[in-house]
């Protein structure tokens, strides 16, 4: 054992930081002094800062996801300017006797298309019954709605018609079902994007407009689904959730704080504390001007668990000092002093973490990080100046033996037992991190948006039907450039644009192949008596440019080509529209049907597809990409933070083990429970250490306390610093587990997500602080006693951890 006269005088050593708790002693009895100012300034300034919080507003289009400058928005955004946007409602319909074409059912699908048009910014309807049916009288092209006054024709006439829907690739699997029991109505919306109110005027009367079809036809199923519908339920998700979870994270807040503090003045100052926080937050992202999505409306929610921290370590170490029998006013200036470096520290940790959301190249989890920040911030400000003054003014029990939730002989006992068995401790420690850590590259990553919500969300229930009844909602969108002007009718362009077609209808995730070649086949077949043998494309580009002229000229208003062919005809747009497939599949056809093109086309139509599948398909990979570098600068800032605060290089770069290790334990076992996981992934790393590493600070600010100015050795350093702090650490760990438990009843997956594999990190990590950090301290402590020789460092806390 370490010779106890090796140490130097700990008065000597304190010196180092006492600069520090004389701030603390001046600035608590400051406070006090003038609480009522401190009172006052704080009402003042809260107040102010969330006045901003009128400013706040709902994000109402899933683009808000991607960074201005990431590549696959910029691409789609570029494609859109050249076609028609994809911004749609799609009205899913299926009667109860599955007889699509029957006159009941055609006169409901005629008349939801006719209705369709008024829906605000509405610039195109297709359904079965406007579809643009072709056919020839000797030299004439006809061109006619597929279904007119349906409740008229009869059996047979429409039994007609459903060969010819189900014969058209243009409708079948898209349109109408395989089976001709679904169909559905699809509207095309231009948003002039000058409120941000449009989606949901939109969405209110499309709703309406379903609602009728309802109860019109009582024996129809009508879901609706769609891109303006998924934007909608981004907002409404993250509504409901701020309705649901806040109020639920107070009520189970309060109860633990309660049992934890048994204090009710402390519960009741700690609820200011936590709502101030998020007052405040909130206030500056509306002065920001922050876009609300389901994953910023988080932060309230982990705010409020966040800001519990620094409350419960000063409330739990004055009522310590209460029960030593110091006097009320001495207990809140000893809980600032002994409190104060190591809150300072957590919440600079803590804000490090969650700015390092920045890297994110979602917009959202920037939003998050900044918000949180801010509100980690205030916090820290209230909980050193409010808090003490509100304390000293409201009344408290001094109970001897009345203690916490977690018992201070509990906490000892767990130190004892881990110096006794600290080197078993290790090896299975060890082992278990080893073995997890190997199965965190067999996670999957997936981000299907249709499932980014719960099934308990209108939007999924009725995508989900869609998706079951009527054929794929993910399209990928592909502009096949021509040779130029007008080569959209070249015969070189068109065969090679018709086996990528029929390449692409084969993939088996394929459902449906919108394409130019398509039509054009069935305009050759036409304009050739319908001769079945002409179903190809045309071999003549001025035969093939003079179809097509025929055809533009015969459709209705809203009908047009304009959303497959650019205006010059120099370009064509392929849709081709994937069943219920993960992110992994779908980058899997976008390289195949790259691969494809190069081996298959000439140069000239090589082309990256786009899309919002395509979108989503990269976003999860592309925010783990970025954010590792975020979390690269977030673990370098938190070593040199702990460096300085500590005073120590080696315990400095020692509390990096236990603060990265949860992190890889509990993506390991998410990857033996679950093996799934979407956009959350990368930032829970970051939020995750910058919340673990507190516990780690606690620890070791108070171990070395116990080391400079006890003048404690090793094993009765750690028995201090459990003492004195473990139960604080335990309460937390408990907070924190449960406020992130919460989210995962949020209805938004990426939140659901966040919030379970966070809550399982805080978990893992107060395990790993209880017992792996004081076992590597106590093996630098026991290679101590085999040395015969050597210097003792200056700081004996150095020494122990050498």
């Amino acid at each position: 054992m370490a010779d106890a006269a090796k140490f130097p005088n700990p008065k000597d050593i304190a010196a180092r930081h006492e600069g520090v708790d004389r701030f603390a002693v001046a600035l608590a009895r400051g406070i006090i002094r003038f609480r009522w100012l401190v009172i006052l300034a704080t009402l003042l300034a809260v107040v102010g800062m969330a006045s901003g919080a009128r400013f706040l507003d709902f994000a109402t289009n899933y683009r808000v996801f991607f960074s201005s400058d990431n590549p696959e928005l910029v691409a789609f955004e570029r494609f859109q300017q050249t076609y028609t946007k994809n911004d749609n409602f799609l009205f899913v319909i299926q009667p109860a006797d599955g007889k699509v074409f029957s006159p009941d059912v055609a006169d409901a699908i005629e008349r939801l298309t006719e209705e369709a048009w008024k829906i605000p910014y509405a610039i195109r309807v297709d359904s079965i019954s406007n579809f643009q049916h072709t056919w020839s009288v000797e030299d004439d092209l006809i061109v006619e709605d597929l279904i007119e006054d349906g409740q008229a024709l009869s059996a047979e006439e429409l039994s007609r018609r459903q060969a010819i829907a189900l014969a058209e690739p243009l409708l079948f699997n898209n349109l109408i079902a395989a089976d001709a029991q679904t169909t559905g109505v699809n509207v095309v919306l231009q948003y002039p994007e000058l409120s941000i109110q449009e989606v949901p005027e939109a969405v209110a009367v499309a709703r309406a407009m379903a609602e009728q079809v309802r109860a019109q036809n009582p024996d129809l199923t009508v879901a609706l689904s769609g891109i303006s519908m998924l934007n909608n339920t981004f907002a409404e998700s993250g509504m409901r959730d701020l309705a649901t979870l806040v109020p639920l994270m107070y009520g189970a807040l309060l109860v633990l704080m309660l049992v934890t503090l048994r204090t009710v003045s402390g519960t009741f100052a700690t609820l200011l504390v936590i709502m101030f926080s998020s007052m405040t937050a909130m206030g500056a992202a509306g002065f920001m001007g922050v876009l609300l999505t389901p994953v910023s409306l988080t932060a309230p929610t982990i705010i409020l668990t966040l800001a519990i921290a620094d409350s419960v370590h000063i409330l739990i170490s004055m009522r310590e000092s209460l029960r030593d029998g110091m006097s009320k006013i001495d207990a809140i200036v000893e809980a600032i002093r002994i409190n104060f470096l190591a809150v300072t520290i957590t919440s600079i940790t803590t804000v490090v973490g969650f700015m390092a959301l920045n890297f994110s190249d979602s917009p959202p989890f920037n939003h998050l990080g900044n918000m949180t920040a801010v509100g980690i911030i205030a916090a820290w400000v209230v909980s050193i100046s409010f808090l003490p003054a509100v304390m000293s003014l409201l009344p408290i029990r001094n109970r001897p033996g009345s203690g916490t939730l977690f018992g201070t002989s509990l906490m000892e006992r767990i130190a004892d037992f881990v110096i006794a068995r600290f080197r078993p401790i290790l090896i299975i420690m060890g082992t278990a991190t080893v073995v997890l850590t190997a199965l965190v590259p067999t996670i999957d990553l997936d981000d299907s948006w249709t499932k980014y919500f719960d099934r308990s969300i209108q939007f999924r229930q009725d995508t989900d039907f869609a998706m079951a009844n009527l054929g794929g909602l993910y399209p990928i969108e592909f502009s096949v450039p021509s040779t130029g002007p007008g080569g959209v009718s070249e015969p070189e362009f068109l065969e090679a644009l018709d086996r990528f077609t029929e390449w692409l209808r084969a993939h088996p995730d394929v459902t449906h192949v919108y394409s130019l070649s398509d039509i054009m086949k069935r305009l050759n077949k036409n304009m050739h008596s319908d001769d079945p043998s002409y179903y190809r494309v045309p071999d003549d580009r001025e035969l093939g440019a003079q179809y097509l002229l025929l055809y533009e000229l015969s459709l209705p208003f809203g009908l047009d080509l304009n959303d497959r062919i650019n205006i010059d005809k120099s370009a064509t747009r392929v849709t081709a529209t994937m069943g219920d497939v993960s992110t992994v599949e779908t980058r899997a056809l976008i390289d195949e049907a790259q691969v494809w093109l190069r081996e298959n086309a000439p140069e000239y139509m090589w082309n990256a597809p786009t899309g919002a599948t395509v979108m989503f398909s990269y976003i999860a990979k592309r925010n783990i990409e970025s954010m590792l570098q975020g979390n690269a600068i977030a673990v370098g800032l938190i070593m040199v933070i702990m460096v300085l605060a500590l005073r120590s290089l080696t315990l400095g770069g020692l509390s990096l083990i236990p603060n990265a290790i949860p992190i890889l334990i509990t993506f390991g076992l998410w990857a033996a429970l679950v093996g799934i996981v979407g956009l959350a992934a990368a930032t829970v790393a970051a939020t995750s250490l910058g919340i673990i590493v507190d516990n780690t600070v606690h620890l070791l600010t108070k171990y070395q306390r116990g080391i400079r100015e006890k003048g404690l050795e090793v094993p009765d350093a750690i028995r201090y610093a459990f003492s004195m702090v473990g139960t604080a650490v335990a309460a937390n760990a408990l907070i924190l587990a449960l406020g992130f438990a919460v989210l995962s009843l949020s209805t938004f997956k990426i939140n659901a997500e966040m919030g379970l594999l966070t809550a399982m990190a805080v978990v893992v990590a107060l395990i790993v602080d209880f017992l792996l950090l004081p076992a590597l301290l106590m093996l630098g402590h026991r290679r101590k006693e085999t040395e015969t020789k050597g210097d003792v460092d200056a700081d004996p806390s150095l020494a122990a951890a050498e």
